[in-house]
């Protein structure tokens, strides 16, 4: 397993794809995401599609919000909730490669004040294993308290009364505050802030021009996508062919909640669409200068398995492995490794994803809470695996 993804990014695309082929798949990926997002009425959305190097697709649908005012556009700026991670652990590494950062030192290095209730094990926990997941910590620990208007410092205070559920490296548990930690070490060592770093050494270079880091850019963008909670769903008086009812969803305007903008490196990150389609062939190795080969391998190798994913809805009949690795899933998807990550925040739903075996990448974005984006990614790949079998027809 490790040698296979250690090889990953020196491996080319194994098939090539002609124009009418392509239009073919732009245009019934189209059609299929429109459907979804109709159905369910979202109130605004954006996709694209990567491929050699080139942005094959990008669509928008709806508007930033309920007024129907402002039409969605390539611009239009989104929240990109737990998509964030990827680019906290991109500049881990960079730091790491680059000797200013050990992934090996404890958190407790950065935050003396971190303490669990077993004796010595906030020392055990170092910066790779929040990285992965693997901090040993319950999942999701004290997000609650990112809702109750806690500061960092309050809610870091309560740790010493966890007691871990395995010892780091041995269990995944996924967090967002304990994700969160790893810009004290991240500012430390480079005497910047985290949000200026990602922009000097991610945004700027890869002219990813509407990404921001933190509320109070993304309150002052023009171009922003509101988001959106479910109010109700309404019966239309129609039934499908399984003879279910057909219901209309119903969405609300709510304001931006600050409560995830409080761990930057969890879900403090935001972004249009054309930002992603930079982000994504960046990945995929067509800027060296930034994301360096060696960088890429790093992050997508599998550290720890995540046995829940492989029960995922829309996803679980392709998948045959699924782990994580630094700031990304990694999943075996009908045979092709697929680098993924999913994000939710209150009123945004994001999906980014991408294969070096089929130089292919997807990512959307929507202002809605609705996991129709769980059916459209996983379709997605779908129908890229599709594409790639009708081009290896022996």
């Amino acid at each position: 397993m490790l040698l296979r993804f250690i090889t990953l990014f020196s491996i080319l695309s194994t098939f090539t794809v002609n124009a009418a082929q392509l239009d073919s798949f732009n245009e019934k990926l189209s059609k299929s995401i429109a459907n979804e997002l109709i159905k369910q009425s979202i109130p605004g959305a954006a996709y694209t599609v990567v491929r050699n190097n080139k942005i094959i697709a990008m669509e928008n649908f709806g508007y930033t919000d309920k007024t129907n005012k402002s039409k969605v556009d390539n611009n239009t700026v989104f929240r990109l909730a737990s998509v964030s991670k990827p680019f906290a652990a991109t500049i881990a590494i960079m730091l790491a490669q680059e000797k200013k950062l050990n992934l090996s030192d404890p958190i407790t290095k950065f935050l003396p004040n971190f303490a669990l209730a077993t004796k010595g094990a906030a020392d055990k926990i170092q910066l790779k294993h929040l990285l992965s997941h693997s901090s040993g910590l319950m999942p999701n620990a004290y997000d609650n308290l990112l809702h109750e208007n806690w500061n960092m410092a309050k809610i870091i205070s309560r740790f010493d009364r966890v007691t871990p559920i395995c010892r780091p490296a041995k269990c995944y548990g996924y967090q967002n505050i304990a994700y969160g930690f790893l810009q004290p070490a991240i500012e430390a060592v480079t005497k910047k802030s985290y949000a200026s770093l990602l922009q000097e050494r991610i945004f700027s270079p890869l002219k990813m021009d509407n990404a921001s880091v933190g509320i109070d850019v993304f309150l002052t963008q023009n171009n922003t996508a509101k988001p959106h909670i479910l109010r109700k769903r309404v019966k239309t008086g129609q039934k499908t062919r399984a003879g279910k009812d057909i219901r209309r969803y119903i969405w609300r305007t709510v304001d931006v909640e600050p409560d995830y903008y409080k761990v930057a490196p969890a879900a403090g990150v935001n972004a249009s669409i054309t930002d992603l389609a930079k982000w994504l062939i960046a990945n995929l190795g067509n800027n060296p200068e930034v994301l360096s080969p060696a960088l890429l391998t790093e992050l997508t190798i599998p550290r720890i398995r995540t046995k829940k994913d492989l029960r995922r809805r829309y996803w679980r009949e392709h998948l045959s492995d699924a782990h994580y690795g630094y700031g990304w899933r990694i999943y075996q998807f009908e045979g092709h490794p697929i680098i993924y990550h999913s994000g939710w925040v209150a009123g945004y739903r994001a999906d980014i994803g991408y294969s070096p075996t089929l130089d292919i990448g997807f990512a959307i974005l929507i202002n809605a809470e609705s996991n129709v984006i769980n059916k459209i990614s996983s379709q997605f790949w779908v129908q890229a695996h599709e594409l790639y079998l009708s081009n290896n027809k022996r």
